[in-house]
């Protein structure tokens, strides 16, 4: 609630085998909940669940006060930290498409006469005038993003020969700072829930043949509204094309495991499940060593390291290389000098391990990929294969 800008008052919890589907809450619970908003002198009721259009009408009335639902919080949220345009027509369409079939309730003000014809009330028919303007605008943000999505497209082709990775973790977790340990990028890190809407891509720090580059993608949580995950297809499928992912957990959460979860669950959902992944415990400098254990016990092959003080950042990056050399050959091939521009591609495609320059040609030892080892074999070169990665 911080992150909304929200003080919470009070808290009140129901278990219940099933949910009343006029107020959600039992009868009961509602004229607790409404006591308690008097003593505390609280003016919101925010819900950690989706709500209806109708039990929130219905709740209002019993409660005299606006009840939010979480979705509409997240959005509220997201429309905070929108700053580039792209974000912030993905969230005015996720904004939209929840709204639309709530708009009755924001017209329960106006009149409203009885049902059959000649009786429709001057509020029906502003409502339906409405409906119609905010569909024409849904319509409207939906090419906008038609055409982000063509314009990503035509930059992930531009780049379809480089290695990506795309950083990947539950809201919070530090991806960002680790993003700027990775890439030296000037990127903002702020100690809240979705400070990062964009995908950014920046070159992993170092002057690396070839280049890898590393996305930072919009945070997870658990029960992503289908609103979000619909409107930042765009961005998201910055993670599906990915090569490998880097899964970031705040380790000195008390949550770290079910956040694993919840984050694993989201990659499924939108198809990225089955993704080369290495699991990055960050913030092991605040976090308690007993828990950094379990989490290493549960996941033995995750990276322990801290973005924000530089800790074990470079066994990361390690790890990165060993992932974009998997599919790749470590070979020895001799070319004629005379073959500049064949040396000249092999330079900004491959990854060069050693290299000497003989009396006529140059004998170079590389990480050679499919497409690189059938240039070389269209002119000729013999490669005598070290061994694959």
């Amino acid at each position: 609630m911080d992150t909304a800008g929200g003080t919470v008052a009070g808290r009140l919890l129901q278990k219940r085998e099933s949910i009343s589907s006029g107020t959600f809450l039992g009868r009961g619970k509602v004229e607790e909940l409404k006591d308690l908003m008097e003593e505390r002198q609280a003016d919101v009721v925010v819900f950690d669940a989706d709500l209806s259009p109708g039990q929130v009408r219905n709740l209002e009335r019993h409660l005299n006060a606006k009840v939010v639902d979480r979705s509409e919080v997240i959005l509220d949220i997201f429309a905070q930290r929108a700053r580039t345009r792209e974000a912030r027509v993905q969230v005015e369409l996720a904004q939209l498409e929840y709204l639309l079939p709530r708009l009755t309730r924001l017209w329960k003000h106006l009149s409203r006469l009885g049902g059959g014809i000649g009786t429709r009330g001057p509020g029906e028919t502003q409502l339906e005038v409405d409906r119609r303007r905010v569909r024409e605008r849904i319509a409207g943000l939906k090419r906008q993003l038609s055409r982000v999505e063509k314009e990503r497209k035509v930059q992930r082709q531009s780049r379809e020969d480089v290695f990506s990775v795309a950083v990947v973790g539950y809201t919070n977790a530090g991806k960002s700072t680790l993003f700027r340990a990775l890439t030296d990028a000037d990127t903002l890190i702020e100690d809240r829930l979705f400070a990062t809407l964009d995908a950014k891509a920046r070159r992993l720090r170092g002057r690396r043949v070839p280049a890898i580059v590393v996305t930072d993608t919009v945070g997870f949580i658990r029960r992503l509204p289908h609103h979000l995950v619909t409107s930042f297809r765009a961005t998201l499928e910055e993670v599906l094309n990915a090569d490998l992912l880097v899964h970031v957990v705040d380790s000195s959460s008390s949550h770290a495991g079910e956040q694993i979860g919840v984050v694993e669950d989201v990659l499924v959902e939108i198809g990225a499940g089955g993704k080369r992944t290495v699991i990055a415990l960050n913030k092991t400098d605040v976090a308690d060593p007993d828990a950094v254990r379990g989490l290493k016990q549960k996941h033995p092959g995750a990276v322990e390291l801290s973005a924000l003080t530089g800790q074990n950042t470079e066994v990361l990056v390690e790890r990165i290389l060993e992932a974009a050399r998997s599919d790749k050959v470590l070979a020895t091939v001799e070319i004629p000098l005379t073959e500049e521009r064949l040396i000249s591609y092999l330079r900004g495609a491959c990854e060069f391990a050693h290299e000497k320059v003989l009396s006529d040609r140059v004998r170079i030892r590389l990480w050679a990929g499919k497409k690189e080892l059938g240039r070389l074999s269209q002119k000729g070169v013999p490669v005598r294969v070290s061994r694959t990665a």
